[in-house]
């Protein structure tokens, strides 16, 4: 039996299985429900047996389906690893470059950097994908990462810049009594401001989350942007990256940098893609400009 399988064929039915459902599956192919339902029905008709269980909690892949998913897996990783290599083979830096990194350090540092890198090198075009999710090098989600992390990943390859540091802070005209003491528990009675639970992974919300209490915590942020802000209004103290707090005027530092708080800050890229022009100009300038700034983000001033 020939089954004249394409390749859409099997992207379908991966997305299927990763996704559970036909709904999901249709939101990542980007097209209908209708699509999936009667595309995945020629493919089992044309295989002459079922690829997916249908039961109420969704769709479940048979052997002959989650062999399909396998090997479509495959066949996606070496097709993007055949791009990553042809997009190494570069011969002059032009093109774009994809970057990933977090709000906090693209509107506090990097815009500057970027704008004199592209007065450096015109023919570099810069998409910039902003978020705290870490998006797949792998997969070219992104061609180069600017974060901070302890763990950036076995994979990739780059530099570490800096050591990212947190201190406690308070609105300038906010006077303390306890002002100057590194004595955190002195200041446990005040208002607090603090990351949310979208970024309770940050050490320095689960130090406030495991040592403030609840009815202590005046305002809870998605952003770090927004807990500097919050900190600039009067609605608490809290802890904030040295390189952004230390660039307010209306800001001071309550306690020294805390090394607990304190995280890695990457450049990082993918082997495969390392050496092509346009990504080794830019880790090459946006690295050497960052590197420049170690003393803000290491809180030395």
């Amino acid at each position: 039996m020939k089954s004249n399988l394409a390749w859409d064929d099997f992207r379908l039915v991966k997305a299927i299985a990763d996704h559970g459902g036909l709904t999901g599956a249709a939101t990542a192919l980007s097209v209908n429900h209708s699509t999936v339902f009667r595309r995945l029905g020629q493919i089992e008709e044309q295989l002459g047996l079922p690829l997916f269980e249908r039961r109420k909690t969704g769709y479940v892949a048979t052997v002959a389906g989650e062999e399909m998913a396998t090997l479509a897996t495959r066949m996606d990783e070496d097709v993007t690893a055949f791009d990553r290599r042809l997009a190494g083979r570069d011969v002059a830096p032009s093109g774009e470059v994809r970057v990933t990194t977090t709000d906090t350090l693209y509107l506090n540092m990097l815009l500057p950097i970027f704008a004199a890198f592209r007065r450096a090198h015109p023919a570099i075009r810069l998409d910039v994908a902003i978020g705290n999710q870490t998006l797949n090098l792998s997969k070219r989600d992104a061609d180069v990462a600017i974060r901070a992390s302890d763990s950036p990943g076995e994979t990739l390859v780059g530099r570490r810049l800096a050591t990212l540091t947190w201190a406690i802070y308070a609105r300038h005209d906010d006077v303390l009594e306890q002002e100057g003491t590194t004595d955190l528990t002195t200041l446990f009675d005040r208002n607090w401001v603090t990351l949310g639970d979208q970024l309770g992974y940050v050490k320095a919300a689960r130090y406030v989350r495991d040592h403030v209490a609840p009815e202590q915590i005046a305002l809870r942020s998605s952003a770090v942007i927004g807990l500097t802000e919050a900190v600039e209004q009067g609605l608490g103290i809290g802890p904030l990256p040295c390189f952004i707090a230390d660039q307010r005027p209306c800001l001071k530092r309550l306690t020294p940098p805390n090394p607990d708080f304190s995280t890695g800050l990457w450049i990082l890229t993918h082997p495969d893609i390392r050496h092509a022009p346009r990504v080794r100009a830019f880790m090459d300038f946006c690295g050497n400009e960052l590197a420049k700034k170690r003393g803000l983000f290491e809180g030395a001033g």
